[in-house]
């Protein structure tokens, strides 16, 4: 056996300089951008399209109508555009869209959309996706997100700026997760969590606001003492949520963060995490 060159096979996924492995199969009709890397073994399908300056490491399949912003890290084994598990989809034409400055680690899965649905799952931009995690159909995620090792994601599930989801967490189909959002590791979440908030557990249930977390994404004092005085009157009153609401809305010094906080209330469909 000859000698490994050490600094060719570098650019499989390290490397400054541009490269596609010679064992990397990319159908002729897919677009790669200038500035792109592409890893031994990574497999890259007709219908996809990927922008400058994203590394790709080995053993990475992308597939089905899939489009890969700028700057984006994708490491091995994980699978991207892969077909709806939904006994709905029959194979229609439908969508994954990746924004830019993602890491995406080990083993990530990121489905395609649905015709039922949005007809379209994205993943914003600066998102930290670590190895395991599965993102179903039609789900749409923000920006500068953290998503914990093995934490399962079913269709249509909306996360907000911000958040962050800990390991081996659960959460039902159409749930929506607001922003600034803190997920206890190893929790189910079946019904809405607010913005905010902290939550956790295995029927999960809010832990008050988020403080840490709001402060170090520059809340003042103020605004967070404001929507301390709203998070109690919503969940410690014994009101109903429409009176809650509107007594928030009466007592509290308004701002767009708290006017997000209550409309992201008043639209749950599933139902509100207590």
């Amino acid at each position: 056996m000859g000698n490994i060159d050490i600094e060719n096979q570098k650019p499989a996924c390290l490397a400054d300089r541009i490269e596609i492995h010679s064992t990397a199969i990319i159908h002729p009709e897919a677009e790669i951008a200038e500035g792109v890397s592409i890893g031994p073994y990574s497999v890259i399908g007709k219908d996809v399209k990927i922008a400058r300056g994203t590394k790709i490491c080995s053993h990475v399949v992308i597939e089905g109508w899939t489009e890969i912003g700028e700057n984006n890290t994708i490491h091995q084994f994980a699978s991207l555009g892969g077909a709806a598990q939904s006994v709905k989809y029959k194979g229609e034409k439908t969508y994954l869209k990746v924004g830019n400055n993602n890491l995406i680690r080990e083993y990530v899965t990121l489905n395609r959309g649905t015709v039922q649905g949005f007809g379209e799952t994205t993943i914003g931009d600066n998102n930290f996706l670590m190895a395991y995690v599965h993102i179903a159909h039609d789900c749409k995620i923000g920006n500068d997100i953290i998503i914990a090792n093995s934490v399962g994601l079913a269709g249509h599930i909306e996360i907000g700026d911000h958040s962050i989801i800990g390991g081996m967490t659960g959460v039902h189909q159409f749930v929506r997760i607001g922003a600034y959002t803190m997920v206890g590791a190893m929790s189910a979440i079946p019904l809405d969590i607010p913005p905010y908030v902290s939550a956790s557990g295995m029927r999960a249930t809010l832990y008050g606001l988020n403080v840490i977390g709001l402060k170090r994404h520059g809340f003042s004092d103020e605004l967070i003492n404001n929507l301390k005085q709203a998070y109690k009157i919503i969940f410690k009153s014994k009101l109903l949520l429409s009176e809650a609401i509107k007594k928030v809305r009466g007592e509290v010094v308004m701002s767009k963060e708290l006017e997000y906080f209550l409309n992201f209330l008043e639209t749950s469909e599933r139902g509100i995490c207590r």
